[in-house]
């Protein structure tokens, strides 16, 4: 009989079985795929934002749903300890806004570092070994199609929904379920949006950069942030905008506002048309934005604007300098849903928190029952931060099932 089981290998299934591995704990890791951490080869798009660079209150900043539920998590394995373990396998690197990656920009080289982990700590893996079927009698029983497995404690590390193509098919919610667990409703998050805007497909593969994007919802102000976004044939995706998805998951009437002119305030945009239209004075309207804004927006921007294009700049009226002022701050779009799993990060929603003990990660149920990475209701922003709540949560149950497993030994 195993001591540990552990489902799903994924980054925290892994780290998890690692970690318990290391406290001396006879561990199987059961993963239905043909190979180990399938949906980390395609983060950070293929490179692996293995985690972000800064402090602990900086982490817990980042999450969304249930920060203080990590705080402990946090504590006992940060972005640094990360670091320091990957860092005698894989050079690693800190880019733009602390988001580190393996100098090789390769995914495959953490994913062949955590393999490596594995096998230096006798972690027994089954590969192409789903799981169908988890019962607990006095022990766990997790069936497979080829074997019944019997288990004194198990660790469920089985993804959520998103990016069902590489196994994330939510069996763990059903298993957690099935288990006495509530699970709190789940949404795709850090997904590209839809919209309606009619003028959107036009600038299909456009990116802006250093643009604001701000989210309300009912005049609320939900995010605001300085970033880049790009837009697609049906709506807008790029890293400030899949950020902003997460406060809008699941709200009907948010509303999203881009500030094309960040560093300037109305007043001082104000001052950079008038110069503008002082040295383009006797052009066409839609000839003075080239200084501006890149060529593919001038169009739209001059559509919306309402001021015909072919008005000579030195009749422009001052109200109309002031709309125009006001759209380039103020570009709206309604998003009128998501691209859904296949293309989402991650997923929001999961194992109730409540039911799970935020200073061990087991279940407050049925004792020896333990939950890491996305299966739990915790999210957060892009840049690093959700890889880093997987690998903090798994370290965190891979330790908490050993001390466990060693306290029932003692028992005994």
């Amino acid at each position: 009989m195993s001591e540990l089981i552990v489902i799903g290998g994924g980054p925290a299934g892994m780290m998890a079985a690692y970690t318990a591995a290391t406290n001396g704990i006879n561990v199987t890791l059961l993963e239905k795929n043909e190979k180990l951490g399938k949906k980390l080869h395609i983060t950070g798009k293929g490179r692996c934002n293995l985690t972000n660079n800064t402090d602990i209150p900086g982490l817990m900043s980042h999450v969304i749903s249930n920060p203080r539920f990590l705080y402990s998590a946090f504590n006992a394995f940060d972005s640094q300890a990360l670091m320091a373990l990957f860092e005698g396998l894989v050079p690693l690197k800190t880019e733009r806004g602390g988001r580190v990656f393996p100098v090789s920009d390769k995914a495959n080289d953490i994913n062949l570092a955590l393999r490596g982990l594995l096998k230096a700590a006798s972690v027994r893996v089954e590969l192409n070994c789903p799981v169908y079927d988890i019962s607990y009698r006095d022990v766990f029983l997790v069936k497979t199609r080829k074997a019944t497995h019997q288990a004194n404690t198990i660790i469920i590390a089985t993804g959520g929904l998103s990016y069902p193509s590489t196994g994330s098919t939510g069996d763990g919610y059903t298993f957690a379920k099935e288990l006495g667990h509530g699970i709190i409703p789940t949404l795709p998050s850090l997904v590209p949006l839809l919209a309606c805007e009619p003028w959107i497909p036009t600038l299909e593969g456009l990116s802006l950069r250093n643009v604001k994007c701000k989210v309300t919802d009912s005049k609320k102000v939900l995010y605001e942030e300085i970033g880049e976004m790009l837009f697609t044939n049906k709506g807008i995706t790029g890293p400030l905008i899949l950020s902003a998805s997460a406060y809008i998951a699941g709200k009907s009437e948010a509303l999203i506002t881009i500030d094309l002119k960040p560093g300037l305030t109305p007043d001082q945009l104000d001052i950079r048309l008038l110069r503008d239209f002082e040295t383009h004075k006797n052009k066409d309207f839609r000839n003075a934005l080239d200084s501006l804004l890149p060529q593919r927006l001038i169009e739209t921007i001059i559509s919306l604007s309402k001021i015909p294009p072919e008005t000579k700049v030195h009749t422009i009226t001052r109200n109309q300098r002031q709309s125009l002022v006001h759209l380039l701050k103020n570009l709206e779009i309604r998003p009128t849903g998501n691209h859904g799993y296949k293309e989402a990060v991650i997923t929001k929603g999961g194992v109730s928190t409540k039911e799970v003990n935020p200073s061990t990660l087991m279940s407050k149920h049925i004792p020896g029952l333990f939950f890491a990475g996305e299966v739990l209701d915790v999210d957060a922003l892009t840049g690093g931060y959700n890889m880093q709540i997987a690998f903090s949560t798994g370290h965190m149950a891979g330790q908490s099932a050993a001390k466990f497993l060693q306290r029932e030994q003692i028992n005994e």
